[in-house]
């Protein structure tokens, strides 16, 4: 009996051998492969990585610049101001004689950089307090997520508006005063999940090891943490795109010789009376096309990354 049954282990062990082991996939394999299975995503994706290398490599392609002024075409401006391509005018001119392909580039880049580094400081500062204040919990967030709550009471726009007028027109301001408010959303979402995954059993097992509550944090909260970022974050940029476009368009964002999508978008519209429609279809058609393609990498993401859609 001893001798079937060990006769019948070394089939199975053999069989077993012969087998070939399937390798596992990983959290993020595994969401980049659902990614790539969303076409409308992926189209998105390549759009704006083309959109982006041809707004900082575009430039190089053509004669003028961004504030230029093309002397010869200036009087014919308000009467069509149509693309020239002799003249290397791909979008036209606009009503005082500049260059509208290169002020498109060079909008572009300023938008994107805004929507990326604004998001940037966002990211940072909401994911470290509303880790924090979920994490240590009591009276620590209730002082926390109150002093937030405070903060989104305010009317972001009215402040980020008087900045401008107070302090003057800049980049830097621009960043720093919209990164300044960015960050309550991304807290408050932070917080909430750390809430939910603060009492697992790794984190118990962590710190039954002797782990200190910073090192919690940044090596066992916030990287489970990292998929709802990622999803927020790619939602994130193009709204605070729409936030400087429309300060922008109220003629309080970038200072001239700079632009951006919402300041051309306001000069396209003031001279739609002239009868030329370039200097507004050009930037309107990047704007649209940019924010489409980060809300369809959004969606995209979180099909990807959401667990319970498998």
């Amino acid at each position: 009996m001893i001798s079937i049954n060990r006769k019948k282990m070394d089939e199975v062990v053999e069989n077993l051998s012969n087998v070939d082991l399937v390798e596992g996939t990983s959290l993020w394999q595994d969401a980049y492969l659902r990614f790539r299975k969303n076409k409308a995503a992926v189209t998105g994706f390549v759009l704006l990585v083309l959109m982006t290398l041809l707004a900082f490599i575009g430039p190089y392609f053509t004669p003028w610049d961004y504030e230029s002024i093309d002397w010869s075409l200036i009087g014919n401006a308000k009467d069509g101001g149509a693309p020239q391509i002799a003249n290397g005018h791909y979008f036209g001119i606009d009503d005082l004689g500049r260059d509208i392909f290169a002020r498109t580039m060079q909008g572009t880049q300023i938008s994107l950089m805004v929507g990326f580094v604004g998001t940037a400081v966002a990211v940072f500062v909401g994911l470290f307090y509303g880790a924090i204040a979920g994490f240590v919990g009591g009276r620590v967030d209730n002082i926390m997520m109150r002093f937030v709550d405070i903060l989104m009471s305010i009317p972001i726009m009215f402040v980020i508006i008087i900045f401008f007028v107070v302090f003057g027109r800049s980049i830097f301001l621009l960043f720093m005063a919209i990164g300044m408010f960015a960050w309550m959303d991304m807290a408050r979402i932070v917080r909430g999940q750390t809430l939910a995954i603060k009492n697992k059993e790794y984190i118990e097992a962590a710190r039954a090891a002797g782990v200190s509550g910073l090192r919690l944090i940044t090596r066992h909260v916030i990287p489970n943490l990292l998929g709802i970022v990622v999803i927020y974050t790619s939602l994130l940029i193009p709204s605070l795109i729409l936030t400087e476009s429309f300060i922008s368009f109220l003629g309080l964002g970038i200072q001239e010789p700079l632009t951006s999508w919402g300041a051309l978008i306001n000069e396209g519209a003031r001279t739609m009376q002239y009868g030329t429609p370039w200097q507004l279809a050009f930037p309107i058609s990047f704007f649209i096309v940019g924010l489409f393609c980060f809300f369809f990498i959004g969606d995209g993401l979180r099909d990807a990354l959401d667990p319970k859609d498998k």
